[in-house]
């Protein structure tokens, strides 16, 4: 038996929980899971997250519209409502509805008892229904942790629905006070109409004790477009798994990211990208930076489904090592069932440009210098598709604060 299971289903004599306690929490056996062991935290215990009082101060560079939740609890006193426009309706609902079904054939990569945590997550979370139509400018999505007596877990749902036409800047917060050590069990849902567009950036810069589980479901109508940015700053142990369907013709998905290791952190990002119409795009830059002890796994599936002639798809995934006994594991994945598509995937492990470096210091800037320059550079480059100077300038100061930490390790 697993304490973390037993602590999370608690009370619940509900038939799902029971299955989830019988079938238990995937091992090295599982393909999915060989990377990221759960063995230490299967032995931890965790009670439902307190509502909690935060200080406003650490949202001060959160603009407004809002919405804030505190310890998985919605915080009306701490969101910022009234600029929320008209064309954006919100309600905070519990999560009933199930997980979106996966279109075509079953992952290759990932069998549906893996995802334990969506699993407890559809039994215990709470969050907010989004339906968007017209342009509806930026949204702030805040998720705050709270250290309380015991060790806590939260669990939000969150569902975003962009009609025919519509536009969204929605920029996810996941933060955590330095001395939480909670668990949270994160899963987004997000269908797009056709012709719908959506930014969607994510900053991860949670307690370096803190445990994260985080799955999104992206559903993409005709001519829909999805762009995605998430910043990996923090966590102990974080991982993410983005499932992208396209499944209108000439959708688009653009996914990008920085997983940043430091210290003892663990951190596994995993995308299943379906492509099951045709004339649809994927482009998919990952940026890997491991330093310490730290370890990064890069999981990169692309299933291009029969039907969907035309596709172009493109993952690129390069990373750093920053020290000698950081680990990095990167498994890019292409599985083509169609014809005439154009589809290019790769993945390198190395360190610093060598030939860039001498450059640098060739022109009299230090060492320690010239190499926060180039680390620097390797991941402000993605930043790039983020056009608004107020929502790079957060992304930035986030992103230059965590390498800091990294410099002064």
């Amino acid at each position: 038996m697993s304490a973390l299971l037993d602590s999370l289903l608690d009370g619940d004599s509900s038939a799902e929980a029971q299955a989830i306690l019988a079938d238990g929490l995937p091992g090295a056996r599982s393909e999915a899971w060989k990377y990221t062991s759960l063995r230490a935290l299967a032995q931890r215990r965790f009670v439902p997250a307190a509502p909690a009082q935060a200080d406003a101060a650490q949202l001060a560079d959160i603009p407004s519209p809002r919405i804030v939740f505190v310890n998985g609890h919605f915080d009306a006193s701490l969101s910022r409502l009234d600029d929320l426009p008209t064309n954006i309706h919100l309600n905070v609902e519990p999560a009933s509805t199930p997980v979106l079904p996966q279109s075509g054939k079953p992952t290759p990569w990932q069998s549906d008892s893996d995802h334990w945590f969506v699993r407890i997550n559809r039994l215990r979370a709470t969050g907010v229904r989004l339906e968007v139509t017209g342009d509806a400018g930026a949204l702030h999505l805040v998720s705050l942790q709270q250290k309380g007596e015991h060790d806590q877990a939260v669990h939000l749902h969150h569902q975003i629905q962009l009609a025919t036409g519509s536009r969204l800047t929605l920029v996810e917060h996941q933060l955590g006070d330095e001395a939480h050590r909670g668990l949270d069990t994160g899963h987004m849902r997000i269908t797009l109409a056709d012709d719908a567009h959506l930014q969607h950036l994510r900053l991860q810069c949670d307690s370096p004790h803190a445990q994260r589980f985080l799955r999104s479901d992206v559903q993409l109508a005709a001519r829909s477009h999805y762009q995605r940015l998430d910043l990996e700053l923090g966590a102990a142990l974080s991982r993410h798994e983005l499932n992208v369907h396209l499944q209108g013709e000439e959708a688009q998905v653009q996914a990008a990211g920085v997983l940043l290791g430091d210290g003892r952190r663990h951190l596994d990002t995993r995308l299943g990208i379906h492509h099951h119409a045709a004339n649809t795009r994927s482009e998919l830059p990952w940026r890997g930076l491991a330093a310490g002890r730290a370890r990064v796994v890069f999981h990169g599936g692309i299933q291009i489904h029969a039907g969907a002639d035309g596709t172009e798809a493109d993952l690129q995934n390069r990373n750093i090592l920053l020290s000698a006994q950081a680990e990095v594991d990167t498994q890019p994945v292409l599985v083509i069932d169609a014809d005439e598509v154009k589809a290019a995937h790769g993945a390198t492990v190395g360190q610093l440009n060598a030939t860039a470096l001498f450059y640098l210091r060739s022109r009299g800037i230090p060492e320690a210098e010239a190499r926060r320059i180039l680390t620097a550079a390797f991941c402000r480059d993605l930043l790039g598709q983020v056009q608004d100077p107020a929502l790079y300038a957060i992304l930035e100061t986030r992103l230059i604060a965590a390498l800091e930490r990294i410099e002064a390790a």
